[in-house]
Formats: structure tokens, sequence, C-alpha cells
């Protein structure tokens, strides 16, 4: 016959279950982002859902140690001075340029995908270390230029890009960018050291590229939207310095094409 445990033993196991949870949490929040607008001198300021995160489900008190970033490169070690569930003040101890920045700035244009993929590339992106993110509006892109949607949608991948830089311990913002169309692409990638368009239809292929690893700092990325990129526009990022890469015999979707891309060039030329 089982025996029912009695109410001081559920008691004493619930605030371990209770203390062992708020123990996760706490790792899960690798680093806080604090804008520079919010940093001044030895002080910093935090309000909004993180204020109310931090007090109501971290239950956290003055003195306890916080880590957070500007979102530009810099890290910062703090304490706790003053705390409510609408402002914590702290005070900072220290300061450092951040070791978890890829030594290539890698900038995406990304063929416009539907909503939810979108949502979840930017989010992979953010943790593999690129540096700017722009939607293209191609000829075979599915999604259409929606001016009344896109602001509401660049908020939304702002939002995840902070989210993501939170959980995987990076200190630079990605650049999120407005939509542009491919000519306007174009027009802007000049000052790039290394150029490259992920093609199907492409015969070289990403490992018989030859670059001298110690020149190349901004690298340029084109990936297509779901039907590829067509001929003409293969052909005009050809003439205005592309390399026309293959990632392998077999087809990809356009967000595995993309994660990819940046996954190898992270490899080759970053810190990966």
């Amino acid at each position: 016959m089982l025996c029912q445990p009695n109410n001081d033993w559920l008691q004493l196991n619930l605030k371990y279950l209770h203390n062992v949870f708020f123990d996760l949490l706490i790792l899960i929040m690798k680093k806080l982002l604090i804008q520079e607008s919010n940093i001044n001198g030895n002080k910093a300021y935090i309000s909004g859902q993180d204020a109310k995160h931090i007090t109501k489900v971290l239950r956290m008190l003055p003195k306890d140690e916080i880590t957070f970033t500007d979102g530009k490169g810099k890290d910062f070690n703090s304490i706790i001075e003053h705390i409510t569930p609408e402002q914590i003040v702290l005070s900072i101890n220290s300061s450092w340029d951040s070791k978890s920045e890829s030594p290539v700035k890698i900038t995406l244009f990304q063929g416009m995908l539907k909503d939810k993929k979108m949502d979840t590339l930017i989010r992979h992106l953010t943790e593999l270390g690129i540096y700017e993110w722009t939607p293209l509006f191609c000829e075979r892109a599915i999604p259409k230029p929606d001016m009344k949607k896109l602001a509401a949608r660049i908020k939304r991948w702002e939002k995840i890009t902070s989210e993501a830089l939170k959980q995987c311990n990076r200190s630079v913002l990605p650049i999120i960018n407005r939509p542009v169309t491919f000519p306007e692409m174009i027009k802007n990638t000049s000052q790039f050291d290394l150029k490259i368009t992920f093609w199907e239809n492409a015969t070289l292929s990403f490992n018989q590229l030859n670059q001298d690893k110690k020149q190349i700092n901004n690298i340029c990325v084109l990936i297509g939207p779901e039907g590829g990129f067509s001929k003409e526009e293969a052909d005009l990022a050809e003439e205005s310095g592309f390399e026309i890469l293959s990632l392998g015999p077999r087809i990809l979707r356009s967000e595995t094409a993309s994660i990819t891309a940046c996954s190898l060039i992270q490899h080759y030329f970053g810190d990966i």
C-alpha cells in the first residue's frame, strides 16, 4: 500500500523546486541590454518589462550583481543600488570591451519570406553573430511590399534581436534595416571587402573560394527568397562584383540557406 505524503513533505519539496526554478531563471538571463541613453556615468537605469522581470520573477535584491551590455560592444558589471518594479538603479563597478563578437562583420540581404519564417530566422542569425540584416524584395519573393505593415514588422524584428542578444551573450545589437529592392541593394554594396551571392544554379562552391582571410573584415551576403533569384538578378549581382557561389547539390530552403551561409562564413573568416 502506498503512503500518502504529508503536508510538511510537500511544503519542503515545493520550496526546493521553487528555489531551483529561480536559480535556473537567473542562469537563463545571461546578459541584460541597456541602451546608452540609460547609462549616465557610473549609474545605469532599468525600467519597463526588464525591471518587472528582475523584481517579480528573478526576485533580485539590492547588492545583487547584474552584467549588462550597451549593445554597442561594451559590457558592464554592476550591483543593484535601488530596486522597484518600475525602475532599478545600478551602480557600475567596471566595464570592458566584449570578447563575444565576431572579427568579421556580416551584412545579410535576405529575400523576403513569410512573417514567421523571418521572425525565426533573425533570431538564429543574431546567435550566429551577423552585424547587419536587410530584407530584400526580389522578383520571386512571395510577400509583396506593404508599407503599413513594414514598420510594425521592423519593430518586431528589433525586439527579437534584443531578446536573442541577451540569450546568446552577444554585446553588439545587429542593425535591422528597412526592406529594399534588388536595384537599391546593388547601389549600396560597393564598400564591402567581399560580396557573395549564394544561388542554386552556381557552378562554383564555397570551398573553392580563394580569399586571404586577413584582408576580409566586411562581407555582404545575398540569399534569395523561397523561389530563389532569377537569372537576371544573379547576372546583375555578378556584374556588380559578387561572387556567385553554390551551397551544394541539394536545394535548400531560403531560411536553411541563410543559416548555412552565415555558419560557413563564420567558420572560414570568423570565430566558429
